[in-house]
């Protein structure tokens, strides 16, 4: 099993800038790609940002520019800078990994518990 544990969540007033930080731990042989997804209520979970290990990265259109995905393998940590937040920024983002335990196991991906992030206009 793989744990994540995020951070860095709160509350910022637009323009305002934020950087969240997700640790996995456990059953990990290898994490294959790291990201963030958001979701507001009545909405589906969306797409932040990704990245491989390799260091490839994807970006939703609404955050490119601003947020800055990176990620540290020794420590198996992903962060989201986050700058020039706007009200519509607003979620609980999640942290989301692909990783395998094992060789032989096939990947599988994992989510944190969720950290609000609140922009005020």
């Amino acid at each position: 099993q793989v744990q994540l544990v995020e951070s860095g969540g709160g509350l910022v007033q637009a323009g305002g800038s934020l950087r969240l930080s997700c640790a996995a731990s456990g059953s990990i042989f290898v994490i294959n790609v790291m990201g963030w997804y958001r979701q507001t209520p009545g909405k589906q979970r969306e797409l932040v940002a990704t990245q491989a290990r390799v260091g490839l990265t994807n970006y939703a259109d609404s955050v490119k520019g601003r947020f800055t995905i990176s990620r540290d393998n020794a420590k198996k940590v992903v962060y989201l800078q986050m700058n020039d937040l706007k009200p519509e920024d607003t979620a609980v983002y999640y942290c989301n990994v692909d990783a395998q335990s094992a060789t032989w196991s096939p990947s599988r991906q994992y989510w944190g518990q969720g950290t609000q992030v609140t922009v005020s206009s």
